[in-house]
């Protein structure tokens, strides 16, 4: 297995691909907010973040899903703060508390390879949209050192196409989430009035790049898409228009992963429908919207579906 970065490092267009990505921190358009703030000096835009990524923790995570941890895990890096403003966001302390530490491109690379080191299967960057060009300029330390494992895109779904294109051959595994299919919910929920238009352009991106998963003989992934949609309660994540656009814009092989652990955290009684835990008959309707897609690689809770199976809890 030859990982798409060390392709494109050895032709030069890894660090190509880095120093243009730096650039658009003096105005920054990373995500759709395109807030314009010179990180560069420190000016902090949407996302609450400057120069450098502030990493909150890392380490082997065994929660993902399976083809992602294997036996020994998938080496997953929080980072701090977000473009999204969930209201009822499970990591709030991470994501909008900002909570974590400032590291530079040499700290990040060395945990990138203390990863590799622990036997993790993949580098998993969870919520990297802002901070994609610290990435790329770790990544190139630790290519030099002998990285050499896939790397996994682990973001909330709100991406900006043209930065998706930069990424094209870096990236292995991206593993977005579907929250929404209304613009209203979007708006009320994430803070963001255009999450449906947005979210789709970039799924279909990145099933352009990467294709459907891939899996070696042990089933790990080593290249393609994962999705995850978050079931809320009073069908308000609108699970039959995800997985419709999946089986019919996409690939009704898509992986995707419809997962019920939504419980009221953060700000969430803000609103009255998100102010109470998901029921399960709400949950087993949303899995058979999905089935109704005919989906070829449906999941629940990270496992292969299958009828005669619980699928709650």
């Amino acid at each position: 297995m030859t990982v798409g970065y060390l392709q494109i490092q050895r032709s030069g267009q890894l660090e190509h691909k880095t120093r243009v990505a730096l650039q658009l921190l003096e105005s920054c358009g990373l995500c759709p907010h395109e807030c314009k703030a010179n990180r560069l000096i420190g000016q902090r835009g949407k996302c609450r973040t400057g120069r450098n990524a502030i990493v909150a923790s890392y380490g082997p995570h065994f929660g993902e899903e399976s083809p992602l941890v294997g036996r020994c895990g998938s080496g997953t890096i929080f980072f701090s703060n977000c473009n999204l403003e969930c209201i009822f966001c499970q990591n709030y302390a991470i994501s909008q508390n900002g909570e974590g530490r400032e590291v530079t491109r040499e700290e990040l690379a060395a945990i990138m390879l203390y990863l590799q080191r622990q036997g993790c299967h993949n580098i998993n960057l969870v919520t990297p949209t802002h901070v994609m060009p610290q990435i790329l300029e770790a990544l190139l330390l630790a290519v030099e050192k002998g990285l050499d494992i896939p790397l996994v895109y682990n973001s909330g779904g709100y991406e900006a196409e043209e930065i998706l294109r930069l990424l094209e051959g870096i990236v292995d595994i991206y593993m977005p989430d579907m929250k929404y299919t209304d613009a209203k919910t979007g708006l009320e929920c994430s803070g963001v009035d255009n999450y449906p238009e947005i979210n789709r352009v970039a799924v279909k991106e990145m099933h352009h790049q990467v294709g459907d998963l891939q899996t070696d003989n042990r089933g790990v992934a080593t290249r393609g898409l994962l999705v995850r949609h978050l079931v809320l309660p009073s069908d308000l994540a609108g699970t039959a228009g995800v997985a419709r656009f999946l089986a019919q814009e996409v690939a009704l092989s898509t992986y995707l992963n419809i997962m019920s652990q939504y419980r009221p955290c953060h700000k969430a009684n803000q609103v009255p429908l998100l102010a109470r835990p998901l029921r399960e008959h709400e949950f087993v309707r949303a899995i058979g919207l999905a089935r109704h897609e005919r989906l070829d690689r449906l999941y629940v809770n990270n496992y292969l579906f299958q009828p005669e199976v619980s699928v709650y809890g």
